[in-house]
């Protein structure tokens, strides 16, 4: 009889996670996805700038991630549904750019990484990229390093949208509601209970749920170093439109900005950056008089006249611990699964992280990918496993 499923949290990853395990041949009506807020309108998917990159320090994010583009590129073909269309895929490319020596020694070092697994990223002098991009002011940078392929916008609402259609019209139950409690009675996982009062049986229950992850864990009596934190984005025109698409830019300031269409996206973290309330949207819009804007004026003269048009607070659900993601079984308690503490790389990650979990669900083992590094048995043990390009 085939291992009973409650998948808790239903946005990209869960709805990854649950196609994938269909994929792989696990019955679809053994799997269960339980999700508080079917509309998904607060999820870390619904406010995501939707956006891939190779240009990581970690050696095993970046393979994750040059899976990830190969399955945007090759979507189409994988889900095998005559309804579903090419994912639009934009590579713009990013560009980090580094103020001092010790940022370029840190991208000297992600660089090397990135080569050595197979990715194209080129280190740049400020020349070169005065020379390639000549609406940058470029006072005060001594390095650049550029994705030449591969980085750049995709639309993953599309991806996530036919994962959970497939997914659903090969019979696996997407249920509104919300766990509540985890039966551990015995010492493994035995069900849930729901706020509906309806209790279902579980011989697995994987932790999807996103910047409530610490919350879900603590109802399995385990502890989970994830908080929600609040991550700014804005959308504006510019009277002074740039001449060619603009790369996602990540300047020293830790402002990003990036081409969006006909306008332009920016982001940026607050310098004040306490866990909130996975409920908490409210923002602190002075920070785009105060920070934003002043930036983005000085990296990029055109922008000292733009016009926002609409903006948002989002969350990561970060990983205080060590940044990086948090796949696996969990070996102190028998059936418990955590995908969870993406801290923003969630949607890009979804295609590698959901295949992963699913191959060591259903054939015990990690198969394409040994994702083994990212398990949660590492917080316990205080061995962090760290991820250092964090937006």
């Amino acid at each position: 009889m085939a291992d009973r499923i409650v998948i808790v949290g239903g946005a990209i990853m869960g709805s990854s996670l649950a196609w994938w395990l269909t994929e792989l041949g696990h019955p679809a009506s053994a799997i269960t996805v339980v999700e508080r807020d079917p509309s998904y309108a607060a999820s870390g998917t619904a406010f995501t700038n939707s956006c891939i990159r190779q240009q990581f320090g970690n050696p095993l994010n970046v393979a994750i991630s040059r899976f990830g583009v190969d399955f945007i590129k090759t979507f189409q073909s994988r889900m095998d549904d005559p309804r579903v269309a090419p994912i639009h895929f934009h590579p713009f490319g990013y560009l980090y750019l580094a103020g001092n020596a010790a940022e370029a020694d840190r991208l000297t070092r992600a660089h090397a990484v990135q080569i050595a697994a197979g990715s194209a990223t080129r280190l740049m002098t400020p020349g070169e990229m005065a020379a390639k991009w000549p609406f940058y002011d470029l006072d005060g940078i001594v390095l650049g390093s550029h994705g030449t392929e591969d980085e750049g916008y995709f639309d993953g609402t599309t991806m996530f949208d036919w994962w959970r259609r497939i997914a659903q019209g090969r019979g696996v139950t997407y249920l509104a509601d919300e766990v509540t409690e985890i039966d551990t009675i015995g010492g493994r996982i035995r069900g849930v209970t729901l706020a509906s009062g309806a209790v279902l049986g579980a011989d697995i229950v994987v932790n999807v749920a996103g910047t409530r992850g610490a919350q879900v864990a603590r109802m399995a009596g385990l502890d989970l170093p994830v908080e929600a934190r609040k991550r700014y984005t804005w959308i504006f025109e510019a009277a002074r439109p740039l001449e060619k698409d603009l790369p996602l830019t990540i300047d020293p300031s830790g402002v990003h900005v990036r081409t969006d269409g006909a306008t332009y996206m920016a982001g940026a973290t607050p310098d004040v950056d306490p866990a909130v309330d996975p409920e908490d949207f409210a923002g602190d819009w002075a920070m785009w008089e105060d920070k934003v804007w002043p930036a983005l004026a000085t990296r990029i003269p055109a922008f000292e006249e733009i016009r926002v048009k609409q903006s948002w607070v989002g969350h990561y659900d970060l990983n205080v611990f060590d940044r990086n993601a948090i796949v696996g079984h969990h070996s102190d308690l028998p059936g418990f699964f955590v995908l969870n503490g993406f801290s923003g790389h969630g949607l890009q990650q979804s295609p590698a992280l959901g295949r992963g979990l699913a191959e060591r669900i259903v054939h015990g083992r990690y198969v394409s990918l040994d994702l083994a590094p990212f398990g949660p048995d590492r917080i316990a043990a205080g061995v962090p496993f760290p991820e250092d390009a964090v937006i």
